[in-house]
């Protein structure tokens, strides 16, 4: 069969067709799962079975192959029959015959019986740089991956219908999270050296996936996880990232938790759990994830995260085992305490870490004080007494300020056995723990202690000012900062700062203590509306902000606030507060779309569609449009459409105009996404969506819906028209001061030129979104930035600066996550060009940008007046 008569493939609807290679009876399930997952993203296998049998027709799988779109290999034990007089299999052929230019998803079965050949092939595969592989243990993990990559490549390869990929391009990290750093501690650690080596030595072995601290509350697991975090970046290179959970309490919010901290956006365009796999692959990247006990049921998900992203390194903090596969446990143990017969003086007393720590938090709140000789004796008892738990000590050692160490002792000789036999029901630390807490609330005013109870209501960490809201009606109304100082004595509050605000927090021991006592008097449920009221409050003030100049201070005050937006939204769906919450929910649309919560979000509204209570048209528009939106990316559907069409009507319904032209939009979007795209119904739709929110006056959804109708007219070849639309929403977004929707359409506008050989108009709108990026702290808009020069670079034949623009850019991309086809093929050609007639050149300039941070390539990029200008805001990156 010749060439010129292959035979013609294409399925009669001309969707993607997605090659699918394996052997035939070794692989049967796997292939099986292969086809649906290629179905339920509606397009077409190509399962040539023919290709996996002896004496394949080559002819014929070659035009298979020729005419397909993506190739996918399954590779398990066998390497395939070898047909007489051939020297490779028909699998290899296959895998050989693919044109070098088709997207190649490579998936490898765990095994330790492969066939020398295939082992080979596989090798072969690895080195490929073209290629994309991921390893899997059963056919229903591999469905999922397949739909996942499959979802993901649409996005980035094909699908360039979808015309709103760039306006859900806010700011990755507005500015960077305090949760993403390290925390510092506030005083000394004391008496964990060895296991600190022990753990350290455990992530430099690496045969660990999972690395777990267990151990009761109090007993210093963050604190020990911190300390070697910090003391790990020799073996971490590519970053430490600190992923506080307290705060979570659904195992499904896990992945955006740490998508956040990881500045990795959640739009709902592709699957979370990929693109953060995808984020970290090849990365030496250590997670520190604390306080995981109150999720395990999502310990599951770190064990495939770490099959995804073997290079990252996952410490995680719990009371209890998570009890997953290749989970290394180690216990954290209390702090040594003198034995109870041995006798001795000061020196003898401070070798012992816990007496030692006692000393050192006693000196913090009253300086001068010393261990002697006479003081000895009792401090070793108040840490016997004490079992050596660090945060019990550190409570005890801060009433030094009141009482002697002998004083210390005796009180809580006479308060602890009672305490602790109150309750049985807790390991005995954690009961030392609890009943030292008790001991040292009891010794509060009764106004302190019931302050001390209403926060337990607060996620995290708070303000004095949400303080204060709360205290309407309570013993300690109008009292709060004294009371909140005096707890700080008392080491039962922490206070930091951040930005330049002071900020407050509990730990979670001493949270849940709180709580408990909260609940105890019935008073918790109230205290709890009175928080959410707070912050439904804080929302509707703060939100309007989010449609102006005022957004980027808005994102981070609402950053800031995340844990308790959380609790509040979580408490108004649990006592059916539903309307409620679909307000809180849509009143922050910008908010989860600028900092990529759709995740999050949706998680909460389906709960509340599962709710049997009534519910306003409204609430119902709100929360299928939040449960819709990542449905309409990554599994796009007739069903979608027809239900964002009922979003629009519910919201119109309900007299809100506004929400049913952004919801118009979305519906005009959710048809590009469809295998046979809308195209007309879809530009009429976006064209009356425009009318509607600029006579409604929202003019952050009028120009980003500018932007949309321009990708559109970019994508039926209309170039003119789509500069139009850019400009226009340049021009909207810049009235109103909203800097997020000026750099997605102002990478647009840059990217379009680029296509139409406007190089001196492009170099100048890229420096200008670039500006804007920095602004915003948002490194996808600077990777769209720094790609736009390094193609003006390369049209002025200088090879050396563009390699380093291009690979500081694929640097930031391959960090946070996202991997966009139209932002690299705008540029490809320019840089394709440079490399053909100096490759000595652009080579050196690729070593130069692999080296750059971002602040550093941002440098680079930007003429010598707008660098001094921006000197400010890249200080703080």
């Amino acid at each position: 069969m010749t060439g010129a008569h292959r035979p013609a493939i294409r399925t009669p609807d001309q969707r993607i067709r997605v090659f699918v290679s394996s052997t035939l009876r070794e692989l049967a399930d796997e292939r099986r799962a292969a086809r649906t997952a290629i179905e339920r993203l509606r397009l077409a296998p190509v399962m040539f079975e023919l290709g996996a049998r002896p004496h394949p027709p080559r002819a014929l799988y070659r035009s298979y192959l020729a005419q397909s779109d993506v190739f996918v290999g399954i590779y398990g034990d066998s390497y395939g029959w070898v047909a007489p007089e051939e020297e490779i299999s028909g699998l290899e052929d296959e895998y050989r015959l693919a044109p070098a230019t088709m997207p190649k998803l490579i998936y490898i079965r765990e095994s330790e019986s492969r066939e020398p050949r295939l082992r080979e092939l596989i090798a072969r595969i690895q080195a490929d740089d073209t290629v994309a592989y991921l390893p899997f243990r059963t056919a229903e993990q591999l469905e999922e991956q397949i739909a996942n990559d499959l979802a993901t490549l649409l996005a980035e390869r094909f699908d360039e219908s979808r015309i709103q990929a760039q306006e859900a391009g806010g700011p990755d990290e507005i500015p960077p999270t305090p949760a993403s750093r390290i925390p510092v501690p506030y005083s000394a650690t004391i008496g964990r050296e060895r296991e600190i080596a022990e753990v350290l030595a455990l992530l430099e072995r690496g045969g660990d996936p999972i690395v777990s601290l267990i151990g009761p509350g109090g007993i210093g697991k963050s604190r020990l996880a911190a300390e070697v975090a910090r003391a790990a970046e020799h073996l971490f290179p590519d970053g430490r990232y600190f992923v506080p959970l307290e705060g979570v309490l659904e195992p499904g919010l896990l992945l955006p938790t740490i998508a956040y901290v990881l500045g990795i956006r959640d739009t709902g365009e592709a699957a979370l759990e990929e693109r953060i796999a995808r984020a970290l692959a090849d990365r030496r990247v250590l997670l520190v994830l604390d306080n995981f006990e109150q999720i395990v049921d999502a310990a599951p998900m770190l064990a495939r995260l770490y099959a995804g992203a073997p290079a990252t390194g996952l410490l995680v903090t719990s009371r209890v085992v998570l009890r997953v596969r290749g989970e290394r446990v180690v216990e954290v143990g209390a702090l040594p305490v003198p034995e109870e017969a041995a006798r001795g003086g000061a020196a003898r007393v401070g070798r012992a870490a816990a007496c030692a720590l006692f000393v050192d938090r006693a000196q913090a709140v009253k300086p001068g004080f010393e261990l002697t000789d006479a003081n000895a004796s009792a401090i070793a008892d108040i840490c016997r007494r004490l079992d050596g738990l660090p945060l019990a000590i550190e409570l005890a050692a801060a009433k030094v300020r009141l009482l002697t160490p002998q004083g210390i002792a005796e009180r809580l000789e006479q308060s602890l056995p009672l305490l602790t036999g109150a309750q049985r029901d807790l390991p005995d630390r954690h009961r030392t723990m609890r009943a030292t807490i008790d001991w040292s609330v009891s010794l509060l005013p009764d106004w302190q202690r019931s302050l001390l109870e209403d926060l337990g209501v607060f996620a995290r960490q708070f303000s004095l000012d949400a303080v204060e809201a709360l205290g309407t009606g309570r013993p300690w109304e109008g009292r709060a900062m004294d009371g909140i100082a005096a707890l700080i004595d008392g080491s039962l509050v922490r206070q930091t700062e951040i930005g330049g605000d002071s900020v407050l927090s509990l730990l979670a021991i001493v949270r849940e203590y709180a709580l408990g006592q909260l609940k105890a008097k019935g008073e918790a449920g109230r205290m709890r509306a009175a928080h959410a009221d707070y912050y439904s409050a804080l929302v509707e003030r703060v939100a309007p902000e989010l449609r102006g100049a005022g957004q980027g201070s808005a994102v981070v005050q609402l950053g800031a606030e995340l844990p308790n937006l959380r609790a509040a939204v979580r408490h108004l769906v649990h006592t059916d507060r539903l309307d409620d919450a679909g307000d809180f929910a849509w009143r922050l649309l910008i908010y989860w779309w600028v900092a990529g919560f759709f995740g999050e979000v949706r998680v909460w509204m389906l709960e509340l569609l599962g709710k049997e209570q009534p519910i306003t048209p409204h609430t119902r528009a709100v929360a299928w449009f939040f449960a819709l939106w990542s449905e309409m990316w990554q599994r796009p559907n007739e069903g979608v459409v027809a239900g964002l069409a009922e979003c629009v009507r519910l919201f119109r319904e309900s007299g809100d105009d506004d929400a049913a032209a952004m919801a118009t939009a979305a519906r005009a979007t959710a048809r590009l996404q469809l295998p046979m795209p809308d195209l007309a119904t879809a530009e009429r739709e976006l064209a009356e969506a425009v009318d509607q929110l600029r006579e409604l006056g929202n003019t952050w959804a009028e120009a980003i819906t500018e932007v949309s109708r321009g990708r559109l007219a970019w994508l039926r070849g209309d170039t003119d028209e789509a500069q139009t639309r850019f400009d226009r929403a340049t021009q909207v977004a810049e009235a109103g001061g909203d800097l997020f929707t000026l750099s997605v359409a102002g990478n647009h506008q840059a990217r379009l030129q680029l296509v139409r050989g406007e190089i001196d108009q492009a170099e100048a709108g890229c420096i200008r979104t670039l500006l804007v990026s920095v602004r915003l702290h948002f490194e996808e808009g600077v990777a769209y930035g720094l790609e736009g020069l390094c193609a003006v670079a390369a049209a002025r034949g200088d090879a050396e600066r563009a390699g380093a623009l291009a690979a500081a850019a694929d640097g930031i991309r391959h960090r946070i996550g996202v991997f966009d086809a139209e932002a690299f093929t705008v540029h490809v050609p320019q840089l394709d060009a440079i490399r053909a007639a100096d490759p000595e050149g652009m080579a050196a300039g690729e070593r130069r940008g692999a080296e750059l941070s971002v602040p550093e390539a941002i440098e680079l990029a930007l003429p010598d007046a707008e660098r001094e200008r921006i000197a400010p805001e890249l200080a703080r990156w």
